[in-house]
C-alpha cells in the first residue's frame, strides 16, 4: 500500500514554534523520531516513536475514529484521504499525510492569526 512502510525524520521546520503554540515546548527533543505507517486497505495503523516514548493512533479513512493526541487525550474526529492526502482534524491542529517522491510528508497546521505549519519530511528506512 502507498504509506506502508518504516520511516525516519529528514527534516523538520517550525518544530519549536509549533512546540510552543501547543503547550508541549517541554517535550522537545533532538531524537530522530521513526514512524511507522501500517495500512490495510483504508485501515491504518500510525505509529511514531523516539526513546522512552511511542504514540500510536489506529483509524480507518472515511469514518470518525477515536484517536489519541500526544499528551494521550482521546478525542474523536473523521479521518479523509484525498488527492492521496491524509486529513485528521486533531482537537489544535490539522494534521496532514502524503507520499511525494517516496517521502512522508506530514503537515500539523495551526490556523489564525498566530498560526504554524510544522512540516516534517521523512525518508523511507
Amino acid at each position: 500500500m502507498a504509506f506502508t512502510g518504516k520511516y525516519e525524520l529528514e527534516s523538520q521546520e517550525n518544530y519549536e514554534k509549533f512546540l510552543e503554540e501547543i503547550g508541549l515546548l517541554n517535550a522537545k527533543t533532538d531524537h530522530k523520531v521513526v514512524t511507522e505507517v501500517l495500512q490495510d486497505g483504508n485501515d491504518f495503523t500510525w505509529t511514531q516513536t523516539i526513546p522512552n516514548w511511542t504514540w500510536s493512533n489506529t483509524f480507518t479513512v472515511g469514518q470518525e475514529c477515536e484517536l489519541m493526541t500526544m499528551m494521550g487525550s482521546k478525542f474523536t474526529a473523521p479521518v479523509t484521504l484525498e488527492d492521496g492526502k491524509i486529513s485528521i482534524q486533531f482537537p489544535q491542529y490539522l494534521f496532514t499525510a502524503e507520499i511525494i517522491e517516496d517521502k512522508l510528508v506530514m503537515n500539523c497546521i495551526i490556523p489564525g492569526e498566530k498560526g504554524v505549519t510544522f512540516k516534517r519530511v521523512n525518508k523511507r528506512i
